[in-house]
């Protein structure tokens, strides 16, 4: 059997979970104290799917207690760049996982995986070949960057199928221009969970952006 026809009967899809908000926050955590009440100001605001990136030496733990502690919260892991993360990514507990990029032996990992994965790509070509594979919706990254807003409208012709949640470069000024694509079911962002409030423990000023993000509109219903 094929990679291609193998892989897209088994990928679980991710398109309920990023259809739940408009926003998926982006997290990066250097303390793990910080965690448990960063995702419950999240959960409060009305963005329960919350992403939190594989660049600290706490970021497995906090997904742990994230996932054990925080009711509503459905957290998943981020900057997913080999096969070795996968198994200690699905042992602490997460619900999704999000790649950057995807690589053919990336994929295949990820075709083993029984969660949701949100694959990354940057080009027309990258999202096709994700999309044969059976990744319902690709992560686009660096969005701002790789063309943005115009990119993907220009794709949406002759790849209406393709649906994304564009990453990088996106905050509350350009977020609503992504979210009026009929293609973006949501954004990814950082702007929600600055790093000062998080260092100063200003929760309730996270609680706030938040739930400012979760009332951004889509053009489209998903789900």
């Amino acid at each position: 059997m094929s990679l291609t026809r193998g892989l897209a009967s088994r990928l679980p899809s991710a398109l309920p979970l990023v259809a739940k908000a408009p926003v998926v926050p982006v997290v990066v955590i250097e303390r793990l104290e910080d965690a448990v009440p960063l995702a419950r100001a999240l959960v409060e605001g009305g963005l329960p799917l919350i992403e939190v990136t594989l660049r600290t030496a706490v970021a497995l733990e906090a997904v742990r207690h994230i996932a054990a502690e925080v009711e509503g919260a459905i957290v998943g892991a981020g900057t997913v760049v080999e096969r070795a993360q996968i198994e200690a990514c699905l042992e602490a507990g997460a619900t999704f996982l999000v790649s950057p990029g995807t690589t053919p032996s990336l994929a295949e990992a990820f075709a083993e995986t029984p969660i949701p994965v949100m694959a990354g790509c940057a080009t027309a070509s990258e999202a096709m070949r994700l999309a044969e594979l059976g990744f319902e919706v690709l992560k686009f990254f660096p969005a701002e960057a790789s063309g943005g807003v115009a990119f993907l409208k220009s794709i949406a012709g002759p790849l209406p199928h393709l649906r994304f949640c564009p990453t990088g470069g996106i905050g509350p000024a350009n977020a609503p221009d992504y979210l009026a694509l009929p293609s973006v079911v949501a954004v990814g962002g950082s702007w929600v969970v600055p790093a000062d409030a998080i260092r100063a423990g200003d929760f309730g000023k996270v609680r706030d952006l938040a739930k400012a993000a979760a009332g951004l509109k889509r053009a489209a219903r998903f789900g």
